[in-house]
């Protein structure tokens, strides 16, 4: 079996080394990248399938369980959209179940994606083929230990955990928030009312991370 293509030099040597062990066996793997808003978890998952190369792995983000607006509405949650009761923790598990199990010649499992754009969940996005060897699934609460999300980490082979200088991240959010509609000052609100407590939360979960990778 080929090793993962060292092509993207921002990729830590341990951590690709990492990669490659969890690979080695040929068989279907889950990795979970966890890390706080902004940390860069997805452009970290798009990195780490492109170093392994081919078609082995997929990205599934976790964002894709958020909860529809007109819900988060009527459960009065809209203003803290983000917050681990505002996804469907249970579907989220769900779907790792169903991905652990899944073998070569068997369905193709669908999952839904995030779209910024419309700020809504879409189902049944992302195709995950019965012969993807690696499934890299990234979001905030993998690790966390309460209701429904307690269940993930043991769905998951390897946790790793995303660090980043919480200035930088915190820069990079305020200007995410920017792009998708949000003043300047509604976004550097937003990110002190919801993200920095969601934030706090997910740091509390570092220590339970398999490996901490600093990226950004």
């Amino acid at each position: 079996m080929n090793s993962p293509k060292q092509d993207h030099p921002a990729i830590p040597h341990a951590s690709l080394s990492r990669l490659n062990a969890l690979t080695s066996s040929g068989e279907r793997k889950l990795l979970g990248l966890v890390g706080a808003p902004g940390a860069g978890k997805s452009t970290l998952g798009a990195a780490l399938c492109k170093a392994l190369g081919g078609a082995r792995a997929q990205l599934v983000p976790m964002d894709g369980f958020h909860l529809a607006n007109v819900e988060l509405e009527r459960l009065g949650r809209a203003g803290r959209k983000g917050a681990p009761d505002t996804f469907d923790a249970a579907g989220y598990v769900a779907l790792l179940q169903r991905l652990r199990d899944q073998r070569p010649g068997g369905d193709v499992v669908y999952a839904p994606e995030f779209r910024r754009e419309i700020e809504e969940p879409v189902a049944g996005a992302i195709a995950i083929l019965p012969s993807t060897q690696l499934v890299i699934t990234e979001g905030n609460y993998l690790l966390h230990d309460a209701g429904p999300w307690a269940g993930a980490a043991a769905m998951l082979d390897e946790v790793w955990y995303v660090d980043i200088d919480d200035a930088i991240r915190e820069q990079r959010l305020v200007q995410r928030h920017m792009q998708f509609g949000r003043s300047a000052d509604e976004a550097r609100a937003w990110v002190a009312r919801t993200d920095a407590p969601n934030a706090r939360l997910i740091a509390g979960t570092k220590g339970r991370a398999h490996h901490v990778l600093t990226w950004g």
